[in-house]
């Protein structure tokens, strides 16, 4: 089992624990890592983008002119795709691009995520992570202490909602419970901080 240092918020060590091998020492698995953001990223995606076709922009219906003996191309309307300010053919309409992925191999990614971010050294495991009060100063500092300066995601359960006030002013602070860590943010944040207490949850969700 892999064993990290607990420290304080004064980044002090006060002891050690150890990581279930189902969770944080698993082997790199970086298709499946990769399928599972390319998922998460579709899913996010708004799928707003829409186009008018023929039969939704403005124009008469009328056939434009005769069919034979005009010496023109024969046309039918005016709102034709060929035509300027005419329809547009296959374009977009809003659509949802969200699809999934079956949950063992999602758990499966999330599970190499957090063992690669664990071998480079990412996760930082708290004893204790509070404050006296929900200021921003006051999560700021303790983060600096700990040297988490830089983008980090903060694994929060219950007593959060202190934490959630002070970190709102804090682009790259975002909490996230135990239960709903994801690839993305597990890549995309430069550190995780655990508090120690919520280690056990973590394994209990995704072991």
């Amino acid at each position: 089992m892999p064993t990290v240092d607990v420290v304080d918020s004064q980044k002090r060590k006060v002891g050690s624990i150890e990581l279930r091998d189902g969770v944080f020492g698993v082997e790199a698995n970086e298709s499946l890592v990769h399928a599972a953001v390319v998922m998460q990223q579709a899913c996010e995606r708004q799928g707003t983008a829409s186009t008018l076709r023929r039969g939704e922009v403005s124009g008469s219906g009328k056939k434009p002119w005769k069919q034979k003996h005009t010496g023109r191309a024969r046309a039918g309307s005016i709102r034709s795709p060929v035509w300027r300010h005419g329809g547009t053919v296959f374009g977009p309409k809003p659509r949802s691009y969200a699809y999934g992925m079956p949950k063992k191999k999602y758990r499966e990614a999330l599970r190499s995520a957090l063992s690669d971010k664990l071998t480079q050294g990412g996760i930082t495991v708290v004893s204790d992570l509070s404050i006296a009060e929900p200021k921003t100063k006051l999560l700021l500092k303790v983060l600096t202490q700990l040297g988490l300066a830089a983008k980090t995601l903060i694994v929060a359960g219950e007593d959060r909602v202190e934490l959630e006030r002070a970190a709102r002013n804090l682009a790259d602070v975002k909490l996230v419970r135990p239960e709903n860590l994801n690839v993305y943010d597990v890549l995309r944040y430069e550190s995780i901080l655990i508090p120690e207490r919520e280690l056990a949850r973590v394994h209990e969700c995704w072991a």
